[in-house]
C-alpha cells in the first residue's frame, strides 16, 4: 500500500509516516495487531449497515471493510492522501466515489451520516478538537468508534525507540494529548460510551449518540 510517508499539505502532516500495517518489525506488527483486533471487535459489535471513516488516510480500513461485504466510504481533508487512497483501492471493488476530500469540521448531517462513524487517530491532530467532536455529533445516527494515542505512554515509547527527542517524544502533527481517563471524560460529555478498550498504546471507545 502506498502511504504518505511524511507528506504535508497546508503545513499539516497527512496520512501515515510509514506502512504500519505492512511492517515486518515484530514489535510494530504485534502493536498493530492489537489495534486491528480491537477495532474489528468493536465494528462487529456495532454490526453496521454502512461505515463512514472520518480521517481515512490512505484507505486501509475501507478496503478491509469492503472485502467483508460492508458498504464503506472514507473522507479526509487532504487531497493528496485521498488521491493515494483512490489509487490504493483500484481493482478492489471499491466505488470511485468512496473517497471524498472533506474536513472533519465541514461534515453535514445526512450527506455524511452513516450507521457507524469511525474516527481513529484524528482528534490528536486537530487545532480545535471540540469543533471536531461537535461535527461528529451532527453525523452520528447510531454508533461511533473513536481512538487516540494514550499519553504519556505514546511519547515515552517514541523516546525509547530514539524518536523525537527534541519534541519530548511527541509525534509530528500531534497537537492534543489525552490520558485514557481524560479522553473518556471528554468524550462522555458528547456521547454515551458503550465500551472502553485499551489496545496498547491507544484508548478506543465505542459510543452511541445522545438523543
Amino acid at each position: 500500500m502506498k502511504v504518505a510517508a511524511g507528506m504535508a499539505e497546508g503545513g499539516i502532516v497527512v496520512g501515515n509516516t510509514y506502512d504500519k500495517y505492512g511492517s515486518r518489525n515484530p514489535i510494530v506488527r504485534r502493536i498493530m495487531m492489537g489495534f486491528s483486533d480491537t477495532l474489528s471487535s468493536l465494528v462487529e459489535r456495532a454490526s453496521p449497515i454502512d461505515i463512514h471513516e472520518v480521517g481515512c488516510g490512505e484507505g486501509y480500513w475501507i478496503q478491509h471493510w469492503t472485502a467483508q461485504g460492508i458498504r464503506a466510504r472514507g473522507s479526509d481533508f487532504s487531497e493528496k492522501v485521498i488521491s493515494l487512497a483512490s489509487a490504493n483501492a483500484k481493482g478492489k471493488g471499491i466505488p470511485e466515489n468512496a473517497f471524498l476530500v472533506r474536513s472533519i469540521y465541514d461534515l453535514e448531517r445526512g450527506r455524511d451520516s452513516a450507521d457507524l462513524i469511525v474516527c481513529c487517530e484524528v482528534l490528536e491532530h486537530l487545532e480545535d478538537p471540540l469543533a471536531g467532536i461537535t461535527s461528529l455529533q451532527r453525523i452520528v445516527t447510531n454508533h461511533l468508534i473513536v481512538s487516540v494515542p494514550r499519553e504519556p505512554v505514546w511519547r515515552m515509547l517514541n523516546m525509547m525507540r530514539g524518536k523525537y527527542w527534541g519534541q519530548l517524544g511527541n509525534t509530528p502533527g500531534h497537537l492534543n494529548h489525552w490520558s485514557s481517563s481524560s479522553f473518556i471524560r471528554f468524550i462522555s460529555q458528547y456521547f454515551n460510551i458503550v465500551e472502553i478498550r485499551k489496545p496498547f498504546p491507544w484508548t478506543m471507545l465505542l459510543c452511541r449518540a445522545k438523543h
